[in-house]
């Protein structure tokens, strides 16, 4: 699609802070981050959202996945934990029509911080 950002960046039209990139993904971090740490991953195929996913699209949403595995545990936030997040249409606070998988991590775990009444 000619305007979408996304697919933008992923051709380099647009500069992004890539942490990944190969022939049928790219991963960047957000410019307006919801935790500490944010990271976008999208297929460079444009898709609009999880609803326009058709079943040719199994094996590259099964490979999305996988590589953000791998992408936590590059950036190290596996064994800590990390939170996945696709938002799906306006109604579901999607904003950029381009298929993208949040990655959101780098909190304190609740292990770590002091809550009234927690052991």
């Amino acid at each position: 699609m000619e305007n979408c950002i996304f697919c933008k960046i992923s051709k380099g039209e647009v500069p992004a802070e890539i942490v990944y990139q190969d022939d049928e993904f790219i991963a960047f971090k957000d410019i307006k981050p919801k935790a500490p740490i944010h990271i976008l991953v999208i297929p460079k195929k444009h898709i609009i959202s999880i609803n326009h996913l058709s079943q040719e699209d199994k094996e590259l949403m099964g490979k999305m996945f996988l590589l953000t595995k791998e992408i936590a545990e590059k950036i190290k936030v596996s064994k800590k934990g990390y939170k996945l997040v696709f938002n799906v249409g306006r109604g579901g606070g999607q904003v950029i029509d381009h298929l993208h998988l949040h990655l959101l991590a780098g909190w304190e775990s609740t292990k770590d911080r002091d809550i009234p009444g927690m052991p």
